[in-house]
């Protein structure tokens, strides 16, 4: 990744938790939660007039796998 793209986003990342707290605590306790095989994550998006568009997955061992790589690249 281009060192100075990394430096824009991770201005927008501080911002962003500025404007919206409650939210990287929510990934903070989602990455500890131990997710396993079969569990369903769920997103849901609420626009302004109402409408509503949602979608699931059920966890694979592979999904899983992802998420360890990645948790594994955040906390090096």
């Amino acid at each position: 990744m281009n060192p100075a793209n990394f430096f824009k986003i991770k201005l927008l990342w501080d911002k962003f938790t500025v404007n919206h707290p409650k939210f990287p605590r929510f990934l903070q306790a989602a990455a500890q939660a131990s997710l396993g095989m079969g569990d369903v994550v769920e997103v849901k998006i609420t626009k302004a007039n109402g409408d509503t568009i949602a979608s699931n997955i059920r966890l694979t061992e592979e999904d899983l796998e992802l998420f360890q790589e990645m948790k594994d690249m955040v906390m090096r």
